[in-house]
């Protein structure tokens, strides 16, 4: 748990990838895509991993209520390309 962490500054780049025991959080320009799960025992590492998460979406919730925010967004652009090896 001393491991220093990187900053997640949420909504800055589409690289960024926090990992909170096996929960992912991933970074987007416009989303936040959480996947996962973290038990949060009742220990030491549960209240690490717990301060972790709280730090993360504290910081996405910040974020948020600074932007003035669309209803919803628009689905994403997704294109189909041929597959290179076949």
């Amino acid at each position: 748990m001393n491991a220093k962490k990187k900053a997640f500054v949420p909504y800055a780049n589409e690289a960024d990838v926090a990992q909170i025991g096996n929960l992912m959080l991933e970074n987007r320009l416009d989303r936040i895509t959480v996947s996962g799960d973290v038990d949060l025992t009742m220990d030491k590492a549960g209240l690490a991993h717990a301060r972790r998460l709280h730090e993360i979406i504290t910081a996405v919730v910040e974020r948020l209520e600074a932007e003035t925010l669309p209803e919803q967004l628009p689905p994403p652009d997704v294109k189909t390309v041929d597959n290179p090896f076949s």
